[in-house]
């Protein structure tokens, strides 16, 4: 009687089901900003458009999003700067465009200097966004880097690089890093490259580094490096909005495709519903070749 019951009431459920459909409204393209300023450079500012969810993201469509004759302002409290648009050619028929320091009017250009604060103004299409951050001092120092061979598997070429570093006392000390090898043109994070120092608090500490990789292209080992490699580490004291921001945008590319996983917001610092960041970076650099 009992196994009548459940399975009358699992016809009974089954025929609850309704389809239900969703209609994905187009939204109004939102502002995204990617800047950033680190000691001993100059300020660079990405500016593209939202794209729709349905989007087919093809080279050309996130050319056209790139936002031009923008006016741009970078502030240090003392000078302020107009940004101006450049443009990279990327590929046949692909650029990218950005906004730095105008090669022909320095009077008032500058680079950054740690721990200094400093301002983010952009007027485009009749708006105005603002952020502010600061570039930390460089309080976490890094002691050494080293390799030894990859633990758990028989291939001789893989390696793990360590490095120690000791984090002065009192919280608040928040990092970001970035490695770079032979094979890549640039400096790129690991998936997890945002950390504060809660349980690494006034101590000296050693743990492995991960590689960086590049998203859209790169195939790197995200375990290993390999022998002959010549690694290039970056580490950068970033503020805690700085932290905040890759600390979210790292959590929502790791749930992408998860069904189980919670709604997520990434946390920007951009005023008048902008997305994105303006985030400055203290940073210090370390080299370590490893034999073949």
């Amino acid at each position: 009687m009992k196994r009548t019951c459940i399975v009358a009431l699992l016809f009974f459920l089954a025929g609850c089901e309704k389809k239900i459909d969703f209609r994905l409204n187009d939204a109004e393209p939102k502002l995204v900003v990617d800047g950033a300023i680190e000691n001993g450079n100059p300020p660079v500012v990405t500016l593209t458009k939202t794209l729709g969810y349905f989007n087919t993201l093809s080279p050309q469509e996130l050319m056209q999003s790139f936002v031009h004759g923008a006016d741009v302002f970078v502030s240090n409290g003392s000078l302020t700067h107009k940004l101006k648009e450049y443009t990279v050619n990327i590929a046949p028929g692909i650029n990218f465009y950005y906004y730095s320091v105008d090669s022909s009017d320095l009077a008032t250009a500058f680079v950054g200097e740690l721990n200094h604060a400093y301002s983010l103004r952009i007027v485009t299409e009749g708006k105005e966004y603002t952020a502010t951050t600061t570039i930390p001092d460089t309080t976490k120092r890094i002691d050494s880097l080293w390799w030894k061979p990859a633990p758990f598997t028989s291939d001789t070429t893989k390696v793990v690089v360590m490095v120690k570093a000791y984090d002065p006392p009192g919280y608040g000390d928040y990092m970001r890093y970035y490695t770079k090898n032979q094979r890549q043109p640039a400096f790129y994070p690991p998936s997890n490259s945002v950390y504060d120092d809660l349980f690494i608090d006034g101590t000296s500490y050693e743990v492995q580094l991960q590689p960086g990789w590049d998203r859209n292209a790169d195939t790197t080992d995200k375990d290993f490096f390999f022998r002959g490699d010549t690694v290039d580490f970056k580490v950068a004291n970033i503020d805690r909005a700085t932290f905040d921001f890759w600390r979210t945008w790292e959590y929502a590319i790791t749930m992408i495709g998860n069904p189980f996983s919670t709604p997520s917001k990434i946390l920007g610092n951009i005023s008048n519903g902008a997305l994105g960041h303006f985030g400055g970076y203290g940073v210090q650099y370390r080299t370590l070749v490893i034999p073949r």
